[in-house]
């Protein structure tokens, strides 16, 4: 007959006592069943549930929280000491109904523990914001100077306004000046190109920002395609028509946008951003510090050292391979002495390598593409994913979720990061960072 294993946690004795027949219960393929439905698994708890009481109003002894046999799953494992069930015993109850009370227990620390730490970048944020805002008043009553921030809008997106004007209000909360440029989306690299090399010589500008991404090809070819029909209904002439439309179809190859060659103009001591190549290669490599690094990746990094995770020697997994994130992350984790692994769109079995993660970075782009059963138990997770999602019970009719599905990944993963509210906060936090640290670098300010 089966029978299950309880040891004393009081005692500093290894010895276990086997007993307790399992008539009505039964362990199969390392799951204990009862009269409930739902299997249970036995696991490896933290050493903070160690402690953790479990109760009920009908039971006579307390019981301990005790390590399980590690199967896979996290949940902790209730079990009674020795004398506590000798004592219920010794009152008359039952073997079978002692064992319901140790499942009662189980269930019970089972449904305490299923949520993730919720690491919140906006509390965060708001922290290293307050800093800023010290260290710039300092700036200020020591030598006179005040940060400035240079943005360069082009076109008209709607997020890209509303991130410019969100990095606006930031930089104005923490005593940043703020310069603003908003360009149309027909405009030439040339006039980009000019008020960059403007803002390159001006002492009063400390950082500056190229709102990405740029109007692509495709928003070129719509502009230009109206502009030819009106020509047409302006000119019926197929002569004239044919010369307006090489004429305008040239300006629209002149005037497609180089963002590689406009970011390579920002001076490497402005880029706040930190998207210049030479940024990138000192990053890249070993015994070279970068000037400034991406706002999001370091943001990413900056709230797994605020909350205490240890990343050195741990196994990361980074989804996504973009130079805006995902590749200056996975850089950043190498630096950390974390094992990197990146994971993208040719990946063969993405699952099962993010599984095996300590940490992981998604930035994907793509909602709850990232499910429970791609994470290891007890992984921190860090979503850097802000994607719309219809929902009819929203006002807007849409709601923001990340890259990995929140409700899966929540019961598995030892810390998570909200959207919103996790790494967004910390992107512009980041960004007024590297501006304060732009100004105290250029004026020798310690």
């Amino acid at each position: 007959m089966a029978s299950m294993i309880f040891t004393d946690c009081s005692s500093s004795s290894t010895t276990a006592t086997r007993f307790l027949p399992l008539s009505r219960h039964r362990v199969q393929d390392g799951l204990l069943h009862s009269r409930r439905s739902t299997p249970l698994r036995f696991a490896v708890t933290s050493p903070s549930l160690l402690r953790t009481i479990a109760a009920t109003s009908r039971t006579y002894a307390s019981p301990s929280v005790l390590t399980g046999l590690s199967m896979g799953w996290r949940c902790p494992v209730l079990l009674v000491s020795v004398k506590g069930v000798i004592g219920c015993l010794g009152r008359g109850m039952t073997k079978e109904y002692v064992l319901h009370l140790i499942v009662d227990a189980l269930f019970s620390a089972m449904a305490a523990d299923t949520s993730a730490k919720i690491i919140d970048g906006k509390s965060v944020a708001k922290k290293i914001r307050d800093e800023i805002t010290a260290e710039i008043s300092r700036m200020k009553d020591a030598i006179g100077v005040v940060p400035g921030l240079a943005v360069i809008l082009v076109g008209d997106r709607k997020d890209s306004a509303t991130y410019v004007r969100n990095k606006k209000k930031a930089c104005v909360s923490v005593g940043i000046n703020s310069y603003e440029v908003r360009l149309p989306e027909d405009s030439s690299d040339q006039e980009v190109l000019e008020y960059i090399s403007g803002f390159n010589d001006d002492p009063a500008v400390h950082g500056i920002l190229v709102q990405l991404p740029l109007p692509s090809n495709s928003v070129k070819y719509a502009m230009t395609s109206s502009r030819i029909k009106l020509w047409k209904d302006l000119n019926p002439n197929p002569i004239g028509i044919m010369k307006t439309t090489v004429l305008i179809v040239s300006v629209f190859l002149c005037q497609h946008m180089n963002e590689q060659n406009i970011l390579n103009a920002v001076c490497i001591e402005k880029d706040v951003d930190g998207f210049h190549p030479l940024n990138i290669g000192r990053l890249a490599m070993r015994g070279r510090d970068p000037l400034f690094v991406p706002c999001t990746p370091k943001g990413c990094i900056e709230l797994l050292h605020r909350y205490g995770v240890d990343i050195k020697g741990k196994k990361a997994v980074v989804i996504g391979r973009s130079n805006i994130v995902g590749m200056p992350a996975a850089l950043l984790l190498q630096r950390e002495d974390a094992t990197i692994s990146i994971v993208h769109s040719r990946t063969k079995n993405p699952e099962e390598i993010t599984r095996q993660a300590d940490i992981i970075i998604s930035a994907v782009g793509k909602p709850n593409m990232v499910r429970g059963n791609w994470i290891k138990p007890g992984a921190v997770v860090i979503d850097v994913g802000i994607n719309p999602v219809e929902d009819a019970k929203s006002a807007r009719g849409y709601r923001l979720v990340g890259d990995v599905c929140y409700e899966e990944a929540c019961k598995i993963a030892s810390a998570i990061t909200p959207v919103p509210g996790g790494v967004g906060p910390m992107t512009i936090a980041m960004l007024l960072s590297n501006t304060l640290s732009s100004a105290k670098r250029l004026h020798n300010f310690k």
